[in-house]
């Protein structure tokens, strides 16, 4: 079976040229980098996993390829691409519980806050 036709197949690419321009792509990420980089997240791949992680990976570079091929120089930069507002409520006082009535009901309370055990730096 040709590399590229199993390239087309594994990321379900339906044009052939596509999939050669991803193989070409692939070529300059290798698999022992991304078993290196694997390694370095502590996640385990077995040889399938790295080789199929290895032409999705050269997939989205080339797809970025594309992106940076774009002439954008028109076009006005956004930080969001629809005109979204927060729907919010006003605020509303209400009255709420006693501060000495609350920390009457804590296990161990110290100048008017809750006393907690330390939980940085010391065996539980």
């Amino acid at each position: 079976m040709d590399i590229n036709l199993c390239f087309c197949r594994c990321l379900r690419v339906s044009n052939y040229r596509s999939a050669r321009r991803i193989r070409v792509v692939a070529e300059k990420i290798s698999q022992e980098t991304v078993i290196k980089v694997s390694r370095l997240a502590r996640l385990s791949l077995n040889t399938d996993e790295a080789e199929k992680m290895t032409a999705q990976l050269a997939g989205m570079l080339e797809h970025f390829r594309d992106i940076d091929a774009l002439d954008l120089a028109d076009v006005e930069p956004m930080t969001q691409p629809y005109p979204l507002k927060n729907v919010l409520r006003e605020d509303v006082i209400a009255p709420s519980l006693d501060r000495d009535e609350v920390l009457g009901q804590a296990p161990t309370a110290e100048s008017g806050r809750f006393r907690v055990p330390p939980t940085i730096g010391f065996d539980v």
